[in-house]
């Protein structure tokens, strides 16, 4: 049996075992490819794993013999469910595979935008306290987050572990869902609401049309002047250009984002300079521990469908 591993270069920096899938049969590894070269590679392929290669209905069509399209990734939006129904292509995900890198991840921004860690790291690298006539500087902000207001957008496994945490630091949980759940002690509240009363917002939500543009010039209008908005969910949550514009007013007091509406970022995008923004490069998925998971789960999800019992399939969210 051959597998098909596309993307290898997004799961591993050559620290990652595979032999998971080496057990089941001949490997073929690929790194990124560009999207005319998938049809030449899997015209006979049965069995592909991959993480952001999009599959749409063209190169589905294109590939005659495939069965089966497993992920490494939870997000399964580049895959186009409808041709591989059509196909009877099954196609599964990996879920819950991040949950602790990305909740880590969010504390990580939000702790550096409450203390201005960076900003203090940079003032000693460049011999400011050397230089300085006192003991202690402390001119950039520093905020306690006991007994402030943290309000997460999307209450999933992500959103859920995000309050736990919260829990933890004294912090007071408010949260803005589709769906409620019963018996929950934390606090439900409209979207304006969260707004208005956070002192930081943690967006946890799967990128759709309700979503879409979430944070935009009317709700980032009812933040308060002190308040901070965290994005380790999808870019496409985000209104760009009316966050940079709102930073860069002072009329929020900052934001810490691993995503962006185009992945790798580009040049123009107005975040890049916009005042008090900490971006990093898509990463509170990728811990160590979490990429080694969602390449042992995607094999599991794998074994399981060969063995006639396909786990984490998501060809019914068309």
């Amino acid at each position: 049996m051959e597998i098909i591993i596309l993307d290898r270069n997004t799961v591993t920096l050559e620290d990652i075992d595979f032999s998971c899938f080496e057990e089941m049969g001949d490997v073929k590894y690929y790194n990124v490819l560009p999207k005319d070269k998938l049809p030449e590679i899997l015209k006979t392929a049965k069995y592909v794993i991959c993480n952001k290669a999009v599959f749409d209905e063209n190169l589905i069509n294109t590939c005659e013999k495939l069965k089966y399209i497993g992920l490494f990734a939870t997000g399964f939006n580049n895959v186009d469910l409808k041709a591989a129904n059509q196909r009877n292509i099954t196609v599964c995900n990996a879920p819950g595979y991040s949950t602790e890198s990305v909740v880590q991840h969010t504390f990580a921004l939000l702790l550096n935008l409450a203390g201005s860690i960076g900003k203090y790291d940079e003032f000693t690298q460049n011999g400011g306290w050397i230089n300085s006539a006192t003991f202690s500087f402390f001119d950039f902000p520093i905020t306690e987050i006991h007994g402030k207001t943290l309000g997460i957008v999307g209450f999933g496994t992500i959103g859920k572990r995000v309050a736990q945490i919260a829990d933890g630091f004294g912090m007071k949980v408010i949260v803005h869902t589709r769906t409620i759940p019963d018996n929950s002690r934390y606090s439900f509240v409209t979207k304006e609401e969260l707004f208005e009363k956070s002192d930081f917002i943690s967006l946890n939500c799967p990128l759709n049309e309700g979503t879409k543009d979430l944070v935009n010039d009317k709700t980032l209008a009812l933040m308060k002047k002190s308040a901070y908005i965290i994005n380790t969910s999808r870019g496409g949550v985000v209104n760009q250009d009316a966050l940079a514009r709102v930073l860069n007013e002072g009329s929020i007091a900052g934001a810490g984002l691993d995503v962006l509406e185009t992945e790798p970022m580009l040049e123009s995008n107005p975040l890049l300079k916009a005042k008090n923004c900490i971006i990093t490069p898509h990463t509170a998925w990728a811990s160590k521990e979490a990429r080694q998971r969602v390449v042992d789960l995607a094999a599991s999800n794998l074994k399981e469908y060969l063995k006639g019992n396909p786990v984490n399939t998501v060809n019914d969210r068309v």
